[in-house]
């Protein structure tokens, strides 16, 4: 069998697991199941005549043929779709941009780019998603969006190792802080003695490194560098709930600066003073080469409604 024979369901598969990273969530952004989506897999290796995927515990990762197949899948993609809108009658989507962020960036940032961009350009369509800063990089690559938000953290290494490299831009660089129940002890001042922190009760992330994850941007709770083993008493994913948490005096919980501005009552939002500064970035990405129009006014105001250092 030739890669000429491969089928577009197949491509339209294989650009959906590399942009969601595991098989299992492909299938249900498809619709499929994930048997149907094993098999269009291994169909497409078979007419590539290649391993195109490397499975792993923690998802997939593309092989160098997989990059190569995955570079071409968009653009095909991409271009049958185009044509069924043109042979439907329907018109063409150049105003429309795909915007993934991390879910902090979700909070402040984008509601205010998005109604910046809704006034000087009500033409343009934005579709957002929420992801991980990991699962964003992929979905990039895979040309399942046009822009990102991604979280960086220090040592600010590049978010991945592939080739070509993204295109990225510092939006923003903040000192990491912490929320505080407003009737705690630790809220009476204007910022927290990183001494004491120690023997807090934290709520976390579940992908955060001190609740037993992989660390991902996404996953804050306790402060980091502490000396000691943090005591993590609530695990939540979304920072409404965090926050929450925190307003009811569950606990305390890292937060992004900018994430001060939405806070509910009855939390304090404070600086650490002591120890090594905890400096958090926001990154705008995006592929090589040129920017359409309608993505380079949303890459605008996301820059405007960033915060001024």
């Amino acid at each position: 069998m030739a890669f000429t024979d491969a089928s577009l369901t197949a491509l339209r598969v294989f650009r959906e697991v590399a942009g969601r990273g595991t098989l299992t969530a492909a299938a249900t952004a498809l619709g499929y199941t994930q048997s149907a989506v094993s098999r269009q897999i291994a169909a497409l290796e078979r007419a590539a005549g290649a391993e195109l995927l490397e499975r792993r515990h923690d998802g997939v990762r593309l092989t160098p043929a997989g990059r190569i197949v995955l570079r071409h899948a968009a653009v095909v993609v991409d271009q049958v779709d185009a044509g069924a809108r043109e042979l439907a009658g329907l018109p063409d989507e150049p105003s429309t941009v795909r915007l993934g962020f991390f879910a902090s960036a979700g909070a402040v940032l984008v509601p205010r780019a998005l109604a910046a961009l809704r006034a000087g350009h009500p033409a343009i369509t934005v579709h957002t998603r929420e992801g991980s800063t990991p699962s964003l990089v992929r979905a990039l690559r895979a040309g399942a969006i046009d822009l990102a938000l991604l979280g960086s953290a220090p040592p600010f290494r590049p978010p991945d190792a592939e080739s070509p490299a993204l295109e990225v831009s510092v939006l923003y660089e903040r000192s990491l802080r912490v929320a505080v129940p407003a009737a705690h002890p630790l809220a009476r001042g204007d910022y927290i003695d990183v001494a004491d922190l120690h023997g807090q009760r934290w709520i976390a992330g579940p992908g955060s490194a001190a609740a037993g994850g992989a660390g991902d941007s996404t996953g804050m709770g306790a402060w980091p560098g502490l000396d000691e083993r943090p005591e993590i008493v609530h695990s939540a994913r979304d920072w409404l709930a965090k926050l929450s948490l925190v307003a009811a005096g569950a606990g305390l919980t890292t937060v992004p600066a900018m994430l001060a501005e939405a806070v509910p009552d009855g939390v304090r939002v404070l600086p650490v003073r002591g120890g090594p500064q905890e400096q958090r970035r926001c990154l705008l990405a995006r592929l090589p080469g040129p920017l359409p129009e309608p993505a380079a006014h949303l890459a605008g105001a996301l820059r405007d409604a960033a915060p001024t250092p």
